[in-house]
């Protein structure tokens, strides 16, 4: 076909349109997705990023087993709707710590964002970590990157059926301890595992064994990077936290370009060749399989692995390191040394969402660490407003639910004030076991004719006997027309 055929006129003498020619019927729209086979290489982001794999894991998978006093040190105990931290025991009115925890988080995200690119995606995301758990596991059984492509492309036989099988009953091993890890945040990990040997584990328990291991098994074994590049929303949203002045893994055109192989003898200058040797190397080791030469992706999670890559062909060939490094765009554009780089990396955007992110961790520790240990919640009995008893005495019914957020018996005395001759009839005291909540019905009474008809405002205090915790609540005492 002649190239002229695809250009067609355009109405009112505006520029010539280019006709795209329509897929063939039974051509495929769009191009399958091929499969990501990263090379192994060792270097300090390498490092690093295992590093951050036994740290990550070491946390989360032992975390369920250390003990604290007689109980899990760290548990989510949604039935009794208490959750253990170490030596702290919350409440669902301890809500703010958790939005607290939540905003801390975001914020640590912008910070790093700000500062560095993806690092959260390329060294300590669960995706990340598990799937370089995973390519561990295939490396070892199946072998290196080029013996994985071979072992894809041949035929079925007995070696590619064993190496296969056993891949896979390795990481659904993994898989599964990960889900039952998870669970063990939310039922005593010890109950779980006993419960799970007796075959009397909960449906619900069950379930979500299952499908966390299910989703641990099918987003590191086989969506990789794909969850990277198109399930991730972090991946989309970053442009907005990113400027010029960001740290991001970039390659040096201005050196690099125009790449391509050389002999030792060559004078690669005079050729008019750059640094780059065309080798691919950045391209193989890359998780997600981009060409980083290509400028900044959102793709990229920012690992670093191709930086390794790259300096170590740059060693073998006798030249600098740095052909792809950690840089800012500012900094390539004006060749700027690290220092310079460095200076304008921690610009006032950076050093505000540092400043209140300190603010933020100090104040939220401050506060659990000083917290009153109990809690208390009123509750009027709205079945009877007010009643008169025997000896002429107005009496109002409460409820009052006192939560002893301690590891020990604690008993509390429960006054009232706020109207004249207001007295609590009957005990006014209650024992808590540790880390438990008792619901206490409390008869408030004042004599009739005291006080005006209808809502006064009154107080319960509740304190501790063996101790300085005291909390007060406010409530109502209604006196009838």
């Amino acid at each position: 076909m002649d190239p002229a055929d695809d250009v067609a006129a355009a109405p009112g003498g505006s520029p010539p349109l280019r006709v795209i020619p329509i897929a063939a019927e039974g051509a495929a729209l769009y191009a399958a997705s091929k499969k990501v086979y990263p090379r192994t290489i060792d270097g300090r982001f390498a490092r690093w990023r295992w590093a951050m794999v036994f740290l990550t894991q070491a946390v989360f998978y032992g975390l369920p087993w250390i003990e604290w006093g007689s109980r899990q040190s760290v548990l989510f105990d949604l039935a009794a709707r208490r959750f253990y931290l170490f030596g702290w025991v919350l409440y669902p009115q301890d809500l703010i710590y958790l939005a607290g925890l939540l905003v801390i988080s975001a914020l640590s995200l912008f910070l790093f964002t700000a500062v560095a690119g993806r690092l959260w995606c390329g060294f300590s995301c669960p995706q990340t970590v598990y799937t370089e758990i995973f390519l561990w596991v295939e490396q070892r059984i199946e072998g290196n990157r080029s013996a994985r492509i071979r072992l894809d492309g041949d035929q079925l036989s007995m070696e590619k059926l064993v190496k296969k099988w056993f891949k896979h009953l390795v990481w659904i091993a993994i898989a599964a301890w990960t889900g039952f890890t998870f669970v063990g945040y939310f039922t005593p990990i010890r109950e779980l595992g006993l419960a799970f040997v007796q075959t009397r584990m909960g449906s619900w328990e069950e379930f979500w064994v299952f499908f966390y291991g299910f989703a641990t098994y099918g987003n590191a074994g086989f969506m990789r990077e794909q969850v990277c590049k198109y399930m991730c929303p972090y991946a989309r949203f970053q442009s907005a936290m990113f400027d010029r002045d960001t740290l991001i893994v970039s390659y040096d055109a201005q050196r690099g370009e125009r790449r391509g192989p050389r002999r030792k003898d060559m004078d690669a200058r005079a050729a008019g060749l750059g640094d780059c040797i065309d080798c691919a190397l950045c391209v193989q080791v890359c998780p997600t399989g981009i060409d980083i030469r290509n400028g900044l992706q959102y793709e990229c999670i920012g690992c670093g692995l191709c930086v390794d890559a790259c300096n170590s062909v740059m060693d073998k060939v006798h030249l600098p390191r740095g052909l792809i490094r950690y840089d800012t765009q500012n900094g390539l554009a004006g060749r700027w040394s690290p220092a310079q780089v460095m200076r304008r990396v921690f610009r006032p955007r950076v050093l505000v969402y540092a400043g209140v992110l300190t603010l933020l961790v100090v104040g939220l520790l401050a506060s659990l660490v000083t917290r009153t240990p109990l809690k208390v919640d009123v509750v009027r009995d709205r079945a009877s407003l007010a009643r008169l008893t025997e000896g002429g005495r107005l009496e109002n019914v409460y409820r009052l639910q006192v939560m002893n957020a301690t590891e020990s018996v604690q008993r509390y005395r429960i006054e009232a004030r706020g109207l004249d001759g207001l007295a609590i009839a009957g005990e006014g005291s209650v024992e808590v076991g540790p880390a438990e909540s008792r619901w206490v019905p409390v008869r408030l009474q004042i004599m009739d004719g005291t006080a005006s008809p209808g809502s006064h405002p009154i107080h319960f205090d509740v304190r501790q006997e063996q101790g300085g915790a005291q909390v007060s609540e406010k409530s109502v005492f209604m006196v009838p027309r």
